[in-house]
């Protein structure tokens, strides 16, 4: 019999929310725990089991509409799981799980629904879809800049209790207007508003992005990251074999367009 998991990735509701393989986080959280001598193991908890409250990682990705509000009353149902998402776990959320954990979100219709109620922000729909790549300078140290692709039409607006994960370089981000907000800071001690808009969402026990790729396979200082709130102490470089150059995997995640490869590599000289 193997031995139990010293660190367990619980990825929630894949089968509802696994539209765009946002599922492939936990195999990067696993493997660079792996990699640093954890023992991490991955449950899939799907619609249809009861969830375990003792994941030391939740996992929510990006879903439509429907599966967003049944994803809603399915976590708040399970009362145990939803305090270990606020009190006791490290939650890593894409586009609809961003969107899931937040006060509010509002239909294509107009129609205001409750979220999970565990992030300080609101989401409206916006006129235009936000489609293509993304880069984001990340709040968050030694983390630097953050790539991925984005596809969705919220407007998510940040409460005083969240701060953003990143100022936009090039995309949409959160799409939401932010006035006063500056990356890493509450809008209640920002001082005056930045030119750019900004990305995700941040707490103490939640990271959130609408960034997909899987983000933690094109982002692993991110994925780094997080394993370092779980474990209490940040990681040591990883030199894993037969990985390719990362700034080079990077550069061919953008648009074909010389005019964006050009500003990339603008963007990747002055970090």
């Amino acid at each position: 019999m193997s031995a139990a998991p010293d660190l367990v990735i619980g990825v929630l509701l894949p089968d509802m929310l696994g539209t765009y393989s946002d599922a492939g986080n936990a195999v990067v959280l696993a493997q660079r725990a792996r990699w640093r001598g954890i023992n991490a193991g991955i449950l899939r908890i799907t619609a249809d089991t009861s969830p375990p409250a003792g994941c030391n990682i939740y996992l929510l990705g990006g879903g439509e509409d429907t599966a967003q509000l049944y994803a809603i009353e399915w976590l708040a149902r399970h009362r145990a799981l939803r305090h270990a998402l606020s009190e006791t776990a490290v939650t890593f959320a894409v586009c609809a799980g961003l969107q899931i954990l937040g006060s509010t979100l509002t239909d294509m219709h107009g129609r205001c629904h409750a979220g999970l109620g565990l992030l300080d922000l609101t989401t409206a729909p916006r006129k235009r879809r936000a489609v293509g790549e993304v880069i984001t300078r990340s709040a968050l140290p030694q983390i630097g800049l953050l790539t991925g692709f984005e596809n969705h039409r919220g407007a998510t607006a940040l409460g005083a209790g969240v701060s953003p994960l990143g100022e936009v370089l090039l995309g949409v981000g959160n799409g939401a207007a932010q006035q006063g907000r500056r990356p890493g800071r509450k809008s209640s001690s920002a001082g005056p508003s930045s030119s750019r808009a900004i990305e995700g969402a941040v707490t103490d026990r939640v990271v959130a992005t609408y960034l997909h790729g899987p983000v933690l396979a094109r982002n692993p200082a991110l994925a780094d990251h997080i394993l370092s709130r779980v474990v209490g102490r940040e990681f040591p470089d990883s030199h894993p074999p037969d990985v390719p150059d990362l700034q080079d995997l990077r550069r061919g995640y953008l648009s074909p367009t010389p005019q964006r490869r050009a500003r990339f590599r603008t963007l990747l000289r002055t970090r």
